[in-house]
């Protein structure tokens, strides 16, 4: 392939900047785009278009939509980068959140916003804004304006290197009129010119034997050994066993890396944090080592208390460690070589089995608990019947993409993901609205696999009601049409509506944390898929088989009670009397809590003895 070739190695006839970008970008495995047209990138939609099906434009409702979904691309292995474009002006605007998403969860995203013409700038002209103060921040490690057609390949080369090398955004400003210039595939060989490169730097793997010989010494004495797994540890499934098994460790998991193990193993505690398992809590608690792999779970007070645990922590970026836990040894490098290494150098050794006994029999207890929670009346609908019933029906090759809210928290603590799954959220930002953006992502990278999507009314609202619209356009074109999306109606905020009593000490407010009731379910079939209401346990029986078996997309709208309480796995003194000082103020679901709350509080606090 040419230097500056499309991805057959031929640039168009009178082939114009835009053109050059779209070439350039394909060499670097740059073949899809997610954004919304309008007239700052025109330039750039007309080059899509003379590429053909050598690239896709993904036409989604908002632009932010654009960049969770080039995000959540990368995150479901759609391709090495993800690529979000926009316009200029409220495009860019627009774009930011779902940018700062992919920048917390490090994932590499290319960003192309359009941007007044050059002869305008300084003006002001319509829509013209200042994008690179804008984008300063989103994009700090790589940030420019494309002003010449000779700077295209080092500008494209330098962001997409940029992004991959430090998994992060970077973005590149077009003005509009620069885009439709000629392109410049060979700048001249000439003072304040550049020549680069397209082809991708390696990544540090493993670390020196020294450090490894360090850390081996540091576990090798442990009796409680726990480990963290996060989003580092994907593609590390294996090693994360191994040595999980060596060392005789219980595993806990941060919810970006839920699906670098399998959730069926007893050893697997499961989520970490406040939406986390009690047996993650009481393995941090009690372990005498910890092993970090990949994550930078922030929730510091969910880690052991300082001084109990000797730790070591494995990451690709360094700057990174030891920012939750004083660790004694930090070993730069990638998961699954670091990890192989670091087995080599613990060598043969007897694993500790009273603690896995230990770790399995609150495991064991855990997921009974949650079972029976699961099946404890409510009104209408308890809504962890909904994920306690699907855990066993998800498909074997299921992708998951789950919203910030009350879904998270049944999600983490009633789905055991096993291997095979792709599964994923905002883990860091949190944002709402990320849960649809994400499905499309997924079914545009694997449009062979099912999607389920996990969602609360308020981020229903928000974006979710919209994008069906994107799913409504496409789903015909997938080999797989399977889109189930669950939307757990409480007409609450119900999250938000939980922190403001647990911490705050004050009543649901409901000015705030009202959400209008919407027929969900019908205004899927006004789009031409199918849509169920569930709002009874009855119905719930034999509700995952229908809607994975439809021809179409699904939208259930599950009716769900927005008093069912979300326990954390520790809960404080300060905690327990805030949300007392919430009821006892008038909340407006006192009497429901009330009702729901001794039935789950014994239930997930109470002592379990072992399986008989």
């Amino acid at each position: 392939m040419s230097a500056a070739g499309t991805a057959d190695g031929r640039l168009p006839k009178n082939a114009t900047v835009a053109d050059h970008i779209v070439a350039r970008l394909a060499e670097w495995g740059v073949h899809r785009y997610f954004g919304y047209p309008g007239d700052g990138i025109n330039g750039m939609t007309s080059a899509l278009q003379r590429a053909g099906d050598r690239v896709e434009f993904v036409q989604v409702r908002h632009e932010e939509t654009a960049g969770f979904a080039a995000c959540a691309h990368v995150k479901y292995g759609g391709g090495p980068l993800g690529c979000a474009l926009a316009t200029s002006g409220p495009g860019a605007i627009h774009l930011l959140n779902g940018l700062y998403d992919a920048k917390l969860d490090h994932q590499p995203v290319v960003a192309l916003v359009g941007n007044t013409a050059l002869t305008a700038e300084g003006g002001g002209y319509y829509q013209e804004v200042d994008l690179l103060a804008l984008y300063k921040d989103v994009a700090s490690d790589f940030l420019a304006q494309l002003d010449d057609p000779s700077q295209v390949r080092h500008l494209v080369d330098r962001a997409c290197r940029t992004a991959l090398s430090r998994r992060t955004v970077t973005a590149l400003v077009l003005p509009l009129d620069v885009q439709d210039e000629p392109a410049v595939p060979d700048p001249p060989h000439a003072h304040g010119y550049y020549h680069t490169s397209s082809v991708p730097s390696s990544m540090p793997t493993v670390p020196p034997e020294a450090e490894l010989r360090r850390a081996a010494e540091v576990l090798r004495g442990g009796e409680k050994v726990a480990m963290l797994v996060g989003q580092g540890a994907l593609g590390a499934e294996e090693e994360v066993r191994l040595i999980a098994d060596r060392l005789g460790a219980g595993v806990a998991t941060a919810l970006l890396g839920f699906t670098a193990v399998d959730h069926r193993e007893p050893w697997v505690t499961g989520a970490i944090g406040l939406l986390g398992t009690r047996p993650s809590w009481q393995l941090m608690q009690d372990c005498d080592r910890l092993l970090i792999v990949g994550s930078n779970m922030p929730y510091s007070d969910f880690y052991p208390p300082q001084g109990q645990a000797r730790a070591v922590q494995i990451d690709l970026d360094g700057t990174r460690m030891g920012l939750r836990y004083p660790t004694e040894v930090n070993l730069t490098g990638d998961a699954g070589p670091t990890l192989r290494a670091l087995l080599r150098e613990l060598g043969e050794g007897p694993a500790p089995t009273a603690w896995r006994a230990t770790v399995a029999d609150a495991t064991s207890g855990w997921r009974r608990a949650q079972a029976d929670l699961a099946g404890q009346p409510a009104d209408p609908l308890n809504p962890q019947l909904l994920f306690h019933t699907l855990n066993d029906a998800l498909p074997d090759d299921a992708m998951i993409a789950v919203d910030c809210g009350t879904a998270t928290a049944w999600y983490a603590r009633h789905l055991q993901v096993r291997p095979g799954m792709l599964a994923s959220l905002s883990g860091t930002l949190l944002s709402m609205g990320g849960a649809m953006p994400y499905a499309l992502a997924a079914k545009f990278a694997h449009p062979d696999r099912p999607v389920v999507v996990l969602i609360g009314d308020g981020a229903m609202q928000m974006n979710g009601v919209n994008e069906l619209i994107t799913v409504a356009k496409n789903w015909r074109h997938w080999a797989d049409p399977r889109f189930v999306v669950l939307v757990l109606n409480n007409r609450d905020l119900a999250f938000v509506s939980w922190e403001q009593r647990s911490t705050e000490g004050t009543p649901r407010y409901p000015a705030s944390q009202d959400v209008p009731d919407v027929a969900y379910h019908r205004w899927a079939e006004v789009l031409g898929l199918d849509g169920e209401l569930v709002d009874s346990p009855d119905q719930v029986a034999g509700l995952w088989r229908r809607a994975l078996a439809a021809d179409r997309p699904v939208v259930v709208n599950a009716m769900v009670d927005p008093a069912e309480l979300m326990l954390p796995p520790h809960f404080t003194l300060d905690q327990a009397r805030n949300t007392a000082a919430a009821l006892l103020r008038g909340d407006t679901d006192r009497a429901a809590i009330i009702r729901r709350a001794l039935p789950a509080t014994l239930t997930t606090y109470r002592p379990r003895r072992k399986n008989p």
